[in-house]
């Protein structure tokens, strides 16, 4: 994955957020439940490391905004 920047977390309620799960459906619904209750940038696809198990995923939440619904 790449590096977490300055800029990704240069306030409070800014935080980056990385999901490892078994396969991309299980990493999409961890997802999908932050955007149900905080506004995130989601990520539109899974990233997987050879040599270690299931897939990756990472998205940005801003605590001080409401999702969009």
């Amino acid at each position: 994955m790449r590096p977490i920047h300055d800029a990704h977390v240069a306030l409070p309620g800014l935080a980056v957020v990385d999901v490892a799960a078994a396969d991309d459906a299980t990493a999409f619904a961890v997802q999908n439940l932050l955007a149900a209750h905080h506004a995130i940038a989601p990520a539109d696809r899974t990233t997987r490391e050879p040599g270690e198990p299931g897939v990756r995923l990472r998205c940005f939440i801003d605590l001080r905004q409401e999702p969009d619904v």
